[in-house]
């Protein structure tokens, strides 16, 4: 199955967290904002900048390097 990046979706996409790409440094900052394997996203804004996600009820902003290791399906 083919999974996508953060840095595609478009705003109101709903998707689960499939996989992190990134490397251990990566991993780590992404568990510690809540980012894991099973976790339910939605996009609330992703044009410029920061793409803008709602995170179990919690508004949280990542830089597009960072969101291009999350993939979700």
């Amino acid at each position: 199955m083919e999974y996508s990046s953060l840095e595609v979706l478009k705003p109101k996409d709903v998707k689960i967290i499939k996989d992190i790409s990134g490397g251990c440094s990566a991993k780590k900052r992404l568990y510690e904002l809540g980012l894991n394997k099973g976790t339910q996203i939605e996009i609330l804004k992703n044009d410029f900048g920061p793409i803008i996600l709602n995170v179990s009820g919690f508004k949280l902003a990542i830089g597009r390097g960072l969101a291009s290791q999350v993939l979700v399906g």
